[in-house]
């Protein structure tokens, strides 16, 4: 069934009541039919019509490439595609906008008909959402950690103390010594398993990919290590990029969840005086990402089984940080679900580096996860 005109009366009294950015582009003519008031106020034209190069001047020249390549895709496609990119105006701030369109029929030959809407606020809140997450991921992994060495002493001690006096006390003084002892492993496991708990849940909630720059997003989540790692940690935490700006399609929550995780099992394996470096640059249409440490590396015989649901390479941390199994498994499906993979390469005293490799473009329904 073909499609009738929407700059037809009719429709176009309809589209206009809704108050929406609609358009359609002529393909064959390289040229808009139909543009509403909306649309072109969101390119801050009050009268007359725009030409496509027009539009495209506005959006941002960094964005103007992927905004151009999505195009040329959408006329193969039959269903409603949506893409989301910066514009910039004169004088004003940097704005997002998200455009949706598909291919339709017409008399005259093929449309892309499709609307765009406003999500710089949107963004910028639900920015500021993820970076407090990472903020506070990254201050729970420190403070886990920082607080390991001393409450795993503080058990140890009263255990140590508590067998040494068991003949020679009351028992009273033996109840608070083994109260000092349980206590201090709840302190020790109890910002460990929050973690682990809130990354075991967010894996199960669906996919939610959308266009980041993820220097950003490392670098929002690798600075409290850096600021706070200088005083708490007992080792250096470093974060080093190829470019200022790497565009790619990913959750950024879940994926940072993934770095964190990382993060946290380096410190987990990293001695005192060692240190950790993530690392992102652009190879192709693709981004590597590595987490790299100078700890006591992987044992050869747990290697194979290292991504597992409840590995045997499963082992507790330096400290005495313990661990579900589950981590790992998870980090690697985040990565599929992704299109990317994921892999190590390990020395036994020498340290270990995780290598992540994703597409900059997630093409294709994104994948549900799986309870």
């Amino acid at each position: 069934m073909e499609t009738q005109n929407p700059s037809s009366g009719l429709y176009q009294v309809l589209l206009e009541q809704t108050g929406q950015a609609f358009f359609a582009y002529d393909v064959a003519a390289e040229a808009f039919a139909y543009q509403s008031p909306e649309f072109l106020a969101s390119f801050k034209i009050s009268t007359g019509s725009a030409q496509p190069q027009t539009l495209l001047s506005f959006v941002h020249p960094e964005d103007q490439e992927f905004v151009q390549d999505w195009f040329a895709q959408l006329q193969n496609q039959r269903v409603p595609t949506s893409i989301e990119f910066r514009v910039q105006f004169p004088d004003l701030e940097e704005q997002w906008v998200c455009l949706t369109a598909s291919l339709v029929d017409n008399d005259s030959g093929k449309l892309l008909v499709g609307h765009m809407e406003d999500i710089s606020a949107a963004r910028r809140y639900n920015d500021h959402l993820k970076r407090f997450s990472n903020k506070k991921n990254s201050v729970l992994n420190i403070l886990a950690h920082d607080l390991a060495g001393p409450l795993g002493m503080i058990q140890n001690l009263s255990g140590l103390l508590a067998d040494q006096l068991k003949d020679h006390q009351d028992e009273d003084t033996q109840h608070v010594l083994n109260l000092i002892e349980r206590i201090s492993k709840q302190g020790s496991d109890m910002l460990r398993e929050f973690m682990n708990q809130e990354f075991l849940e967010s894996s199960h909630t669906n996919l939610v990919t959308r266009r980041v720059n993820l220097v950003e997003k490392m670098r929002e989540a690798m600075i409290e290590y850096e600021i706070l790692g200088v005083e708490l940690l007992p080792l250096a935490v470093n974060f080093v990029s190829s470019a200022d700006e790497i565009f790619v399609e990913i959750d950024d929550l879940k994926f940072m969840q993934v770095i964190t995780n990382l993060i946290s099992n380096a410190l987990k394996f990293t001695p005192d005086g060692g240190s950790i470096t993530v690392s992102l640059e652009e190879v192709g249409d693709a981004v590597l990402v590595k987490v790299a440490d100078t700890g006591i590396g992987i044992p050869e015989r747990l290697q194979e089984n290292l991504f597992e649901k409840f590995t045997p390479a499963r082992r507790p941390g330096l400290k005495g940080e313990t661990t579900v199994g589950l981590g790992l498994s998870i980090v690697k499906t985040i990565v599929e679900w992704h299109r990317g993979e994921i892999w190590f390469e390990s020395t036994e005293g020498k340290g270990t580096t995780f290598f992540i490799r994703i597409p900059k473009k997630h093409t294709g329904k994104p994948t549900q996860p799986r309870a």
